[in-house]
């Protein structure tokens, strides 16, 4: 495949620049990497502490279950993660419900999604991203496979369409509480103010971290790191997993970045940039996924534990009282430490 084969000329590329990487500016890329993670915790939490009102939702439960699923994602297809964010954080939040987590994960891509936006139209206004007609020739499966076969692309969206909006119909009607349970996880945004001090604040920060690491990758790589490259390389992250066909979109990110960076550095150059970024995070989130997860299910036989009673994996610490729920029928406005 393409993909792969670039993925390859980039590892290469990677360990040829290995000497000469900049070892001060990479620790503070890595460092930023992981306060970008922890502030988009805090965003989730808030969240998550609004749509259940009596609950006690712990950082440190809400943490580990948000960077396994990092962990997850990095080397899984699809998003495979996000389901193993949703499986941890229930075991923590034991009134919760699925459709009312899964509600809280699309409220915490909404900021996420104006900034990437802004931040695509201004790479199309200055040309960073390939066109229409330059993409088949990229070494990208995720988007040549959409380009070289449009119909069977729009065949398998129909579907896969389809199949969400029946199984939302089916279940508005025949599940009583399911509307209910959705709704819950969008309640932080019937409160603006609350929305802006304790979701879009934090998730800003997020992005400034994020920023402040891909401009140490860029210097740590010797890319010449300008306001035009930061943002190349912020897209290209983006649009490399809108089709997460291959972990992390491997080989399309080295693809794009080839196009999205070309003259600002040598091909080897970007190539070395490319894989070394991925391959960093990569192994940073997957290092602290599965500790999480270690951590959290006191165990790495994952297997046993997921099949286990779920009464058994709640359970609060020695001294910490119960949580408790809220009757049946009954939504009071909850307030967050402003």
């Amino acid at each position: 495949m393409d993909d792969v084969r670039a993925f390859i000329d980039a590892t290469e590329a990677f360990f040829g620049a290995l000497a000469s990487v900049g070892w001060g500016a990479l620790v503070l890329a890595i460092f930023f990497h992981v306060v970008k993670l922890a502030l988009r915790v805090r965003a989730w939490q808030n969240i998550l502490r609004v749509s259940h009102p009596g609950e006690r939702v712990p950082y440190g439960g809400v943490f580990g279950a948000y960077i396994a699923g990092v962990g997850v994602n990095s080397i899984a297809p699809a998003r495979a993660g996000d389901l193993v964010k949703l499986y941890l954080v229930k075991r923590r939040v034991p009134h919760s419900s699925y459709p009312t987590l899964t509600s809280t994960l699309v409220v915490e891509t909404l900021f996420d999604f104006v900034v990437a936006t802004g931040l695509f139209l201004y790479a199309i206004k200055l040309g960073l991203l390939p066109g229409v007609p330059d993409l088949p020739g990229l070494p990208a499966f995720d988007w040549s496979f959409v380009i070289e076969h449009p119909r069977l692309a729009a065949f398998l969206g129909s579907i896969l369409l389809a199949g969400a909006l029946i199984f939302v119909a089916w279940a508005s009607r025949r599940v009583t509480a399911f509307r209910e349970k959705v709704s819950r996880g969008f309640d932080i945004l019937r409160d603006r103010n609350l929305f802006l001090t304790q979701v879009v604040s934090w998730q800003a920060a997020s992005w400034v971290a994020r920023v402040l690491s891909v401009f140490f990758f860029l210097r740590a790589f010797h890319v010449d790191a300008t306001v035009e490259t930061t943002a190349a390389v912020l897209i290209v992250q983006g649009l490399s997993t809108l089709l997460p066909f291959t972990p992390g979109g491997l080989g399309t990110q080295q693809a794009v970045l080839l196009f999205a960076l070309s003259g600002a550095a040598a091909r080897s150059t970007i190539l070395a940039f490319s894989v070394g970024m991925q391959l960093v995070t990569v192994v940073v989130n997957v290092v602290l996924g599965f500790a999480a997860m270690a951590v959290m299910m006191r165990t790495l036989r994952w297997r046993g534990h997921v099949f286990a009673p779920a009464e058994g994996l709640a359970t609060e610490p020695s001294g910490s009282p119960p949580a408790t729920s809220e009757p049946t029928g009954s939504r009071s406005r909850s307030t967050l430490p402003r």
